[in-house]
């Protein structure tokens, strides 16, 4: 079975409701619902891909809620802008910061979480790294 190697269909997340999630974190990430299958209010599951159709995320609702920090969870870095005016959108559209990791230098990262409690990273962007310790987040 040399050479053989498994591929990542789609990152799921349980969730309560997963057609909000899902358009929260389509806002997020710039993804958009399948245009020939869309998802509404109500389904039990959403799926929403990246604009290359490359990336998916699959949002399930189960029955229990979220009880204890995620041991998997997403980096992001901005497309555009700093991690600082990213911080700001995010929480505009209703993520909250869980904790706040960044350094006088300008490096780190801040932990959020998603309307559900899903905990993930916002991090510098390329441009910002570039400007310092290129492998520093």
């Amino acid at each position: 079975m040399a050479g053989m190697t498994a591929l990542i269909s789609h990152t799921s997340f349980d969730c309560r409701d997963a057609y909000s999630l899902s358009l929260f974190w389509a806002e997020v990430l710039g993804f958009d619902p399948d245009a020939d299958n869309p998802d509404g209010p109500g389904d039990e599951e959403c799926m929403i891909f990246s604009p290359d159709g490359t990336q998916r995320l699959l949002f399930i609702e189960v029955p229990e809620p979220k009880q204890v920090k995620n041991r998997l969870h997403l980096d992001l870095v901005p497309a555009e802008g700093t991690r600082d005016q990213e911080l700001v959108r995010l929480h505009e559209l209703g993520a909250r910061t869980v904790d706040d990791r960044r350094m006088a230098d300008g490096t780190g990262w801040v932990v959020l979480a998603d309307p559900e409690g899903n905990e993930f990273c916002i991090l510098r962007s390329a441009a910002e790294r570039a400007q310092g310790q290129p492998h520093s987040l």
